[in-house]
């Protein structure tokens, strides 16, 4: 299950809002590798797993890596032993992933769930960008433009949700509910990572 969507949609936000739910299928949540350096709230392990660009690209060469991708500047991948391990189990395995890794994951593994959650508008993403305050005022610029990029993609999704202001926890309801109708749909599928 890909959740993916521009950067300040508030991606994060939803995630922790669905580890406080009860799903009815147990679940793994993926931690991405990146290169970018961590910020100030971010803990390594939790958050994403931060590595030197050496150790990334070693990662990459030893084939590691589900998906590797360059975005906004920095290398970001989804750890192929966490996917493997999550369905090998029968667990759900939640990666939080941007519209170039989800690209490799449905070519790698047609079966995926896709889906891409919105802001209510763009001067609403703009604003939030802006106020979470966690990049330079061009990195908050290029993330923006790229971001009017991917939302032009989301007919190669699956689902689309809208994250409205302050309703953090009712798309997380909105993404559980479409898991449990996909588990009820294809309640035999198997997928090979």
């Amino acid at each position: 299950m890909i959740i993916s969507g521009p950067s300040g949609v508030g991606k994060d936000a939803i995630i922790d809002a669905m580890k406080r739910r009860q799903p009815t299928h147990p679940r793994h949540y993926v931690i991405t590798v990146t290169t970018r350096e961590r910020r100030a709230n971010e803990v390594d392990g939790v958050h994403y797993h931060f590595l030197t660009l050496e150790d990334y690209h070693l990662l990459v060469a030893e084939e590691g890596l589900l998906e590797a991708s360059e975005v906004h500047g920095n290398w970001y991948g989804t750890p192929r032993d966490q996917v493997q391990s999550a369905v090998g189990h029968g667990v759900d395995a939640i990666l939080k992933i941007d519209v170039q890794g989800a690209d490799k994951v449905r070519a790698r593994i047609p079966e995926a769930l896709l889906i891409f959650v919105v802001p209510p508008s763009i001067e609403e993403l703009e604003r939030r960008l802006r106020e979470r305050r966690t990049e330079t005022r061009e990195q908050a610029e290029l993330r923006l433009r790229n971001a009017r990029i991917e939302m032009a993609r989301t007919g190669e999704f699956d689902h689309v949700v809208v994250n409205e202001t302050d309703k953090v926890d009712a798309t997380a309801e909105a993404i559980d509910g479409i898991i449990a109708a996909e588990h009820r749909r294809y309640a035999d599928r198997r997928i090979r990572v």
